[in-house]
């Protein structure tokens, strides 16, 4: 287990010196700060010297090194649109994606996951057949429609939600959030629900699919065969080596939920960090936009790491061949 996480741990500082090396491109291919700081009336001495405050003057490598002790400490410059540090409105917008995304990674999987249990069991029934239908739309119309539909119809003629913001929030000392209120679960209930269709139908058809798969396997027949109920074969047995590769989906789409929830963000006005890159990329607010990219990616890391460890919890033939050597 050991040399497992040590393992694990090397591949995700490759992958994070990786992503800052692009993000450090950025500030060398897109536009430049100086300019963007001082505007076009600035003087050539002016420029030399704020050339040499913020060590643009110095090699590449050189340069390299020292963003990639800055990214360490969290620090990524200042925001060249707003003039403040890109580590504060980090931290004010990272609590609204990842309330989001925490809702709608629960929504999908407490509702995809009986969904897909109930159609591999029901195959032929009329609401098995439904929930499949269900899953094609939900597979095949893209968020912002879903966005706008359901802003359509539960906001404007039902007004049961509202359309945009987050709601009153509540801070818990440097963290804030809108889900010790009921308004704040009022606003949150329209881009949760967005955010989650896909990935409920993406849960649901892939636990149909694996689970229909275990029912075929032998060990099953042998437990029909010893004369087990029904109930401790489908829920003892087959979901747990069901849940197997859902855990490596569900993990992966919970760094996809935060790192793609742009578009449901700026359909909802929704005050998070893909709104915050929006209008980044709008700008070419570079520092904003390298330091969205490092956290994606550190999110995406220590996503990883967490489901390969809890891979050895739910498979125990993983911790045979572990300790076999295999």
């Amino acid at each position: 287990m050991l040399v497992f996480i040590l393992r694990r741990l090397i591949q995700a500082v490759i992958v994070m010196a990786s992503v800052a090396l692009i993000a450090f491109m950025l500030f060398q291919y897109v536009g430049d700060p100086v300019y963007a700081m001082l505007g076009q009336d600035a003087t050539a001495e002016e420029i030399a010297q704020l050339r040499s405050d913020l060590g643009l003057d110095q090699p590449f490598f050189v340069q390299f090194w020292y963003f990639l002790v800055n990214a360490m400490q969290g620090q990524f410059g200042v925001s060249l649109r707003q003039g403040v540090p890109v580590s504060e409105l980090i931290a004010q917008r990272f609590p609204a994606t990842l309330e989001l995304a925490l809702v709608a990674a629960a929504l999908a999987l407490l509702v995809g996951l009986p969904m897909g249990v109930y159609a591999a069991l029901r195959r032929g029934s009329l609401m098995s057949q439904a929930f499949m239908t269900f899953s094609l739309l939900g597979v095949s119309l893209p968020t912002f429609f879903i966005g706008i539909l359901l802003i359509l119809v539960f906001a404007v003629h039902l007004g049961w939600f509202p359309s945009f913001g987050r709601g009153p929030v509540t801070d818990l000392g440097w963290w804030n959030t809108g889900l010790l209120t009921l308004q704040g679960w009022h606003h949150i209930t329209l881009p949760a629900i967005t955010l989650a269709i896909f990935q409920l139908t993406l849960i649901m058809r892939l636990v149909r699919a694996e689970m229909l798969e275990v029912l075929r396997t032998d060990y099953i027949k042998f437990a029909r065969a010893r004369g087990l109920h029904n109930r401790a074969i489908y829920f003892g047995h087959a979901l747990k080596n069901t849940l197997v590769p859902v855990i490596t989906i569900t993990g992966l789409q919970l760094g996809g939920l935060i790192a793609f929830a742009i578009v449901t963000e700026t359909v909802f006005q929704w005050p998070g960090m893909g709104l915050l890159f929006i209008n980044a990329v709008t700008f070419a607010d570079v520092p904003v936009m390298a330091a969205y990219l490092c956290l994606i990616a550190l999110i995406f890391v220590v996503i990883n790491l967490i489901v390969d460890l809890l891979y050895f919890a739910v498979d125990p033939r993983l911790r045979v061949d572990k300790s076999s050597g295999h």
